[in-house]
Order: C-alpha cells, then sequence, then structure tokens
C-alpha cells in the first residue's frame, strides 16, 4: 500500500471506530479554546477542564484577561504546571487579540502562531475546532500512530504536518487527529500498544 492508501484507509478505520470526533477540552468560544489549550501543554486536559470554568466565570473575554495581572490569572491555574509561563503567556496574548484584533480570536494560522505561547498545534486545532478550516494538530498521539502507520518517518513536528496535509482529505485532517487521541489514550499505547485490538492491525507497518 502507498502512504496516501495507508492514510485513506486510517481515516476510515478510525471514524467507523470513534464516529464522534471531538474536542478533549471544554470551551465555548474560541478564545477559550485558545487559553485551554496553551493551558494543556504538559498537564492534562482533565486537568484544565476542571480549572477553567472558575477561570472563564472570572476572566470572560479578551479585555478581561488583558486587565488581569499574571499575578491574578496565576492564582487560578496554578494546578496545570508552569502556571507562571502560562500566565504570562495568556495576559500578553488578550492584549494583542484585543489591541490589534478588536477582542476577537484570528481566524489565520499565521496570525495565531505570532501570539505569545501559540504554536502550530494550538493554532491549528483553533482553525479546525472553531473556524472549520483543514487542519493538522500534531500532538504527540498523532506523532506516534502515523509513524507507527508508515506515514512518516519524521520527527520534527512541523514536517510532519505538512506530509500529513499532502496525504489527509483536507476536509478530514481535524476529525482524523481528534481520533487519534482517542485511539492513543485506548488502544495505540507507547508503550504497550493493543495491536490485537487495533482497528489498523491490518496495514499498519508496525504489524507488517
Amino acid at each position: 500500500m502507498t502512504k496516501k492508501q495507508i492514510a485513506l484507509s486510517a481515516v476510515e478505520a478510525l471514524k467507523k471506530e470513534y464516529p464522534e470526533a471531538i474536542c478533549t477540552l471544554v470551551y465555548h468560544d474560541p478564545l477559550h479554546l485558545l487559553i485551554a489549550t496553551r493551558l494543556a501543554a504538559q498537564c492534562t486536559d482533565a486537568r484544565v477542564n476542571m480549572v477553567t470554568p472558575a477561570l472563564f466565570e472570572r476572566f470572560p473575554t479578551a479585555y478581561d484577561f488583558a486587565q488581569a495581572t499574571e499575578e491574578e490569572v496565576a492564582e487560578y491555574i496554578k494546578s496545570c504546571g508552569l502556571f507562571k509561563t502560562k500566565s504570562r503567556d495568556i495576559v500578553a496574548l488578550s492584549k494583542i487579540i484585543v489591541e490589534k484584533y478588536d477582542g476577537q480570536v484570528p481566524d489565520s494560522l499565521d496570525e495565531l502562531i505570532k501570539l505569545p505561547g501559540i504554536g502550530r498545534k494550538t493554532a491549528n486545532l483553533v482553525m479546525g475546532d472553531v473556524y472549520g478550516k483543514p487542519a493538522v494538530v500534531v500532538d504527540t498521539h498523532c506523532i506516534r500512530i502515523t509513524r507507527r502507520l508508515g506515514l512518516h518517518e519524521q520527527k520534527d513536528a512541523k514536517k510532519i504536518e505538512f506530509e500529513l496535509r499532502e496525504l489527509l482529505p483536507p476536509e478530514e485532517s481535524n476529525d482524523f487527529c481528534h481520533r487519534l487521541v482517542l485511539h492513543g489514550r485506548a488502544v495505540c499505547d507507547a508503550r504497550k500498544p493493543k495491536c490485537e485490538e487495533c482497528c489498523m492491525k491490518d496495514f499498519c507497518k508496525r504489524r507488517i
């Protein structure tokens, strides 16, 4: 099978296995997803989801975050780890969103990655989930599973993103990445993958 054929087979297999391709972070608007994803760095989505309700109740908009101090924001996110860096980024990016974008999260990947603390993974998540644009969210599950499938031999997330963009149907790419997260947690574990239970075992390069 070619890489393209494997990619298309993976899309269909995961779609059947995980019909609901949803982001596991809870959010209500673009800013909330942007901030929640920043908080999720080196932290579980479950922990972030415990922290964000109180955080967003206290600071519901970019204007509220922009007027806050880093110390005020930090008090709400301490359990997420790296809270000083994250609070600094949240306040700084909110100020830019207010000053440059009238309080609205930009819908361009190039603009999003200019925001403090926002990399391509977060930007792609916002582009795909909020704005419905083709996106490839390259997280640890995506890197591991797509390499095992034989879709690439890269380690650099940006290179992986561009390779996958060439292989995946644009309209499927965002949901595909969400399903990889679900599959990585349930089956394709980093240390002990349950290959016999895998819906992609018939064409996975790790098995062949």
